[in-house]
C-alpha cells in the first residue's frame, strides 16, 4: 500500500487533542474523516506528536496508507476540501517508503511556547498565547533554562497520567527570547513526556517573575518529584512547530 507523509497545521482550540478520544472531536479524527473517501480507515492517520487539548501545530507530521497511489497534490487538496469548517490544513504531502513512521522514525521534535507579557488583555492573540501581566525577566528565564539541558530524570515535569516507560529524557535545546511584549520559548529534543514542555515553561515563569532563582529550578528538577513543579502553563501558547527525520 502506498504511504504518504503529511505536514499539518492546526488551531487546537476546541479539539480534545491530536489523538482520537471518546469524549470529543480530535484533530486525528477530523483528518481521518476528511481522508475517508480516499480509503483512509479510522485510526489510519498516525501522528508524530500527541498534542494535548488546546495545543496548536504549525508543523505536525503524520502518515497514512491508501489502497492505491494518488498524486501527492491530489491527496493534499482532497483532504483540505473536506476539512472545513475545522481550522486544520494539510500543508504538504510527500510519498514515502513503507517503513517510514511519523512517530517512530522521528529524531527530533521542536516546540514553541508564546507568552504575551503586558497588562492589557489579548484580542487578536486570545487562545493563541499565554497572557502574563506582571513583568517577566526573560534573561533570567533563559539562564535558568540552561540548567535543564542534557540527560535528566524529568519526573518533576512529568504529568501524573504520563504513560512513558521512563521519565529520563535528553533536552537538546532550550532558548528564551524577548521581542517587545512577546516572550518566545523554544525547546527541542527527540521526545518529550506528557505535559513536560508546559510544566517546564510554567516553572520558568516563576523564575521570570522573581519567585524562583535558577538554583530553585534546578533543585526542583533534581527532586524528581511532581509536587515540586512550579505550575503548568496553559495549552493556549504551545505549538508543535517541526519534526525532524534522518
Amino acid at each position: 500500500m502506498p504511504r504518504y507523509k503529511l505536514t499539518i497545521e492546526y488551531d487546537g482550540t476546541g479539539f480534545v487533542g491530536w489523538q482520537r478520544q471518546a469524549n470529543g472531536l480530535s484533530v486525528q479524527e477530523a483528518l481521518e474523516t476528511a481522508a475517508a473517501p480516499l480509503g483512509c480507515p479510522p485510526g489510519g492517520i498516525r501522528g508524530a506528536g500527541r498534542t494535548d487539548a488546546g495545543v496548536h501545530a504549525t508543523g505536525q507530521v503524520a502518515h497514512l496508507d491508501l489502497v492505491k497511489p494518488y498524486r501527492t497534490d491530489s491527496v493534499r487538496d482532497a483532504v483540505n476540501s473536506r476539512l472545513k469548517p475545522h481550522r486544520i490544513a494539510v500543508r504538504a504531502v510527500e510519498a514515502v517508503a513503507e517503513d517510514f513512521d511519523a512517530r517512530h522514525s522521528a529524531v527530533r521534535r521542536h516546540y514553541l511556547y508564546r507568552i504575551v507579557n503586558r497588562r492589557a488583555p489579548l484580542a487578536l492573540d486570545a487562545g493563541q498565547c499565554w497572557l502574563v501581566k506582571p513583568a517577566l525577566d526573560a534573561e533570567a528565564m533563559r539562564g535558568a533554562a540552561r540548567g535543564l539541558l542534557g540527560l535528566h530524570d524529568f519526573s518533576t515535569f512529568r504529568d501524573s497520567e504520563c504513560q512513558a516507560a521512563s521519565p529520563v529524557r535528553t533536552l537538546d535545546g532550550f532558548d528564551v527570547a524577548r521581542d517587545g511584549e512577546r516572550v518566545e520559548i523554544r525547546v527541542w529534543a527527540r521526545s518529550f513526556l506528557h505535559r513536560q514542555v508546559r510544566s517546564m515553561v510554567g516553572s520558568l515563569a516563576y523564575v521570570g517573575l522573581g519567585k524562583w532563582t535558577a538554583a530553585d529550578l534546578r533543585a526542583a528538577l533534581d527532586a524528581r518529584d511532581r509536587r515540586r513543579c512550579g505550575q503548568v502553563a496553559p495549552s493556549d501558547g504551545l505549538y508543535l512547530t517541526a519534526v525532524d527525520y534522518p
